[in-house]
């Protein structure tokens, strides 16, 4: 169980290849041990009890206190210990002198046209390779009448080198701890109002039907969540806790690029609903556009599919396809595709490529993307094409980089001045 923030000391990063070219990144930092203290929020709940005894407090009281804190932390979105009513005045000034309930800082937010929200987070610093400084991930909020829908990241930076991906472009930093990924969440909450007694803030776009206002859960954004798989599925354990943050597995994503050998843990132990990365139906391609096929052909990958735990018409694997101009979008692409995916109970979300500085691909033409669409269609399959949301803030699938790559150091210390990444972007400044 991975219930601490990683820990880390830096080391040269070095990239796994083969013949043909880079596969994957490794950590530029590896795991150190815990320091104590710290935030509380987003801890599992025996990492809750783990803080608990660490404090002096009897075994035979830990799970009831533990219980308590669970609930102000993850259903009432308490930020100070003092607004713990039910919480003995000794414990919430014990617990006030070696933790708190901070929250990554949110060092900017951008809003796009369409109401989507990126925040770039800070983490807190988790070793001396952080200079007192923590490490940036990028989160995204996607409204929608009916949901509303977090992609959130498992990595710092990512382990594939995706050739259509922005942020397969960045190194790979180090895994996020279950406490990161489940912040994310809890940040979101706190921007939106999305806690009990609470309102969004003026002229947000969040849902109308009456459904809380984060409803669904999708591992899409920086990193290769099954490279971080302990920690993914902690994190689905603590966000899916129908006495805490109360999510549906069923509202859950993850979104692998084929990591092969660990699909059935992650059906077994986080029972969530799985999209795969496709984006191909030829070998020799996806070695292009996902490299990590060289390890896990396409063939391995749709017979893990079949035997992926769960799967069933009421649990469909999301197939994801990007539409890119003159490389996978031709008819032919469209029938094989169809015929690739027989007998897997699938959905196929076709996305407009995203553009993003310096890629070397295109999006399809709309009516390439209909007519592909449509053969997907009549053989059967659900074949929605996902709306771009974001992309004037780069805040699309595939899009999103930390800040801390895309901006020079000047750029930097005018972020941390308050400028922001909206008056970087506005004074001119180029990526490194």
């Amino acid at each position: 169980m991975a219930t601490a923030s990683t820990d880390t000391a830096r080391r040269e990063p070095r990239a796994v290849s083969d013949s043909l070219g880079a596969i994957e990144k490794t950590p530029e930092v590896r795991p150190e041990a815990m320091t104590p203290g710290g935030s509380l929020v987003g801890l599992t709940r025996a990492a809750l009890k783990e803080r608990l005894a660490a404090l002096g407090v009897p075994e035979r009281e830990q799970r009831m206190r533990a219980g308590q804190l669970w609930h102000w932390i993850n259903v009432r979105g308490a930020a100070d210990f003092g607004a713990m009513t039910n919480v003995s005045k000794v414990l919430k000034a014990q617990l006030a002198e070696v933790h708190t309930l901070d929250r990554p800082e949110v060092v900017s937010e951008q809003v796009s046209r369409d109401g989507t929200r990126k925040w770039l987070l800070r983490m807190p610093p988790t070793g001396r390779h952080d200079h007192n400084r923590g490490a940036e991930i990028e989160c995204v909020y996607i409204p929608a009448n009916d949901r509303g829908t977090l992609c959130v990241s498992s990595q710092v930076g990512c382990t594939l080198t995706c050739s259509f991906c922005h942020t397969g472009t960045q190194r790979l930093v180090r895994n996020l701890s279950t406490q990161e990924i489940v912040s994310q969440l809890v940040v979101a909450r706190d921007r939106l109002g999305d806690w009990p007694g609470q309102t969004p803030p003026k002229g947000a776009f969040v849902p109308v039907d009456g459904s809380r206002f984060v409803s669904n859960i999708v591992f899409m954004g920086m990193g290769e969540p099954l490279y971080n798989v302990d920690n993914v599925i902690d994190a689905i354990g603590v966000m899916s806790d129908h006495e805490g943050l109360g999510l549906s597995r069923r509202r859950i994503t993850v979104s692998t690029s084929g990591v092969v050998p660990q699909f059935e843990r992650l059906g077994i132990d986080a029972n969530a609903m799985l999209a795969i990365s496709l984006h191909a139906v030829r070998d020799d391609l996806r070695n292009e556009l996902v490299p990590l096929n060289r390890k896990y052909p396409i063939k391995d990958l749709l017979q893990a599919c079949r035997d992926y735990p769960g799967v069933s018409n009421a649990r469909r694997i999301t197939f994801e396809y990007v539409m890119l101009k003159g490389v996978n979008d031709s008819d032919a692409e469209a029938r094989e595709l169809v015929r690739l995916l027989k007998g897997i109970p699938a959905k196929i979300n076709l996305i407009p490529f995203n553009p993003w500085p310096g890629s070397q691909y295109e999006c399809s033409d709309w009516d390439r993307i209909e007519r592909f669409s449509e053969i997907v269609f009549n053989a059967g399959y659900a074949s929605p094409v996902r709306t771009p949301r974001g992309r004037d803030i780069l805040a699309a699938c595939g899009q999103l980089k930390s800040e801390t790559e895309k901006l020079r150091a000047r750029a930097r210390l005018m972020l941390e001045d308050g400028i922001g990444a909206e008056g970087v972007y506005g004074a001119g400044h180029d990526d490194d």
